[in-house]
């Protein structure tokens, strides 16, 4: 697929089917993410992809139970599933010394993202896990992901076979300044 009708095309999806992704696309995202540039080649992340639907759905629950105290109206709805049921769940790790993991992490999604939508996939990029990694088993679930030592979350990636459809977001053009 080309690459900006990737980027036209590609929705936030927020319903799956089941199917869990052939091993062959899920590496092909994956190293779309790995390719993606870095501050000073220092590539910050580490990816942890998740297929067991318990350990996501303790994600959930974690989050949900942070939020709770106050935070997001939606973990209210019975539902409300965060990953809207992914089968497939990428969480980035990013170092937390370097000053630009944040940023660097944020391209290596979308690389992903735009590289499910152009293999057929849909995709989510979601911040709203990073209750789960303040809570009171923030640690426990960052051993279970794999989160390195010097790591913690900064995003994640929902991905699987979409079954919904979303009309394209208005484009703000006043949102460019041109300087001549």
């Amino acid at each position: 697929m080309d690459v900006l009708r990737a980027i036209s095309d590609r929705r936030s999806h927020r319903a799956y089917k089941a199917d869990q992704l052939p091993e062959d696309v899920l590496c092909a995202i994956l190293r779309a993410g790995l390719e993606a540039p870095s501050a000073r080649n220092h590539q910050p992340w580490h990816y942890s992809v998740v297929q067991n639907p318990e350990l996501i759905q303790a994600v959930h629950d974690e989050a949900a139970a942070v939020m709770g105290k106050g935070g997001s109206p939606r973990f209210a709805d019975p539902d409300f599933q965060m990953f809207y049921h992914a089968p497939t769940v990428v969480f980035l790790f990013g170092e937390k010394e370097f000053d630009w993991t944040q940023v660097d992490c944020g391209i290596a999604v979308e690389n992903m993202a735009l590289a499910a939508e152009g293999l057929g996939i849909g995709s989510v990029i979601l911040g709203l896990p990073k209750p789960a990694f303040k809570g009171e088993k923030a640690d426990e679930l960052r051993a279970r992901l794999g989160c390195p030592e010097g790591y913690d979350f900064v995003i994640a990636l929902a991905l699987g076979y979409a079954t919904d459809t979303k009309e394209a977001h208005d484009l703000r053009e006043e949102k460019i300044s041109r300087i001549r």
